[in-house]
């Protein structure tokens, strides 16, 4: 009987921690200073300033498919006219996530942005209902959406 309290408490603990997971994410998220929402994903992210290049990081949660398959994020900074200077990118892991499920992602730009720099956040992904495991059925999708950086 000694034995199995130990083992008792540690799967209780590990089960209460995956239970909360979500809750944990879903504050950070909110926590975040930008946010982006579509019919696919929820998207909260900050973008911050390291040593010459910049870091855009944050949580991306899937709101739509039953799966959502090799998920990849793009930062790229835009000048005026609205072309490349710089961009980074991110695969997302784990390589699948479900409906409701969500990802921490981090993405190096190799620039320094300032405030009023123009950003466009790309992503892209395989999403599947379900059907035939996700093996096919589906749809490649690629979104994306700018933005200005604010003044810190």
């Amino acid at each position: 009987m000694r034995l199995l309290r130990p083992i008792f408490l540690i799967l209780f603990l590990l089960v209460g921690a995956c239970a909360t997971y979500p809750d944990v994410q879903q504050q950070r998220m909110a926590a975040l200073p930008q946010h982006y929402k579509q019919f696919d994903v929820l998207m909260g992210y900050e973008v911050l300033p390291a040593g010459g290049h910049t870091v855009v990081q944050g949580v991306v949660k899937n709101v739509r498919y039953f799966r959502m398959r090799n998920l990849e994020i793009w930062a790229a900074q835009l000048d005026d006219r609205g072309k490349v200077r710089a961009q980074g990118m991110t695969f997302i892991m784990p390589s699948e996530l479900g409906l409701d499920e969500s990802a921490d992602f981090s993405i190096k730009v190799p620039a320094p942005l300032a405030a009023g720099d123009r950003l466009r956040i790309t992503y892209k992904y395989f999403g599947t209902d379900g059907g035939t495991h996700g093996l096919g059925d589906g749809t490649n999708w690629m979104q994306s959406f700018e933005t200005t950086i604010p003044a810190r």
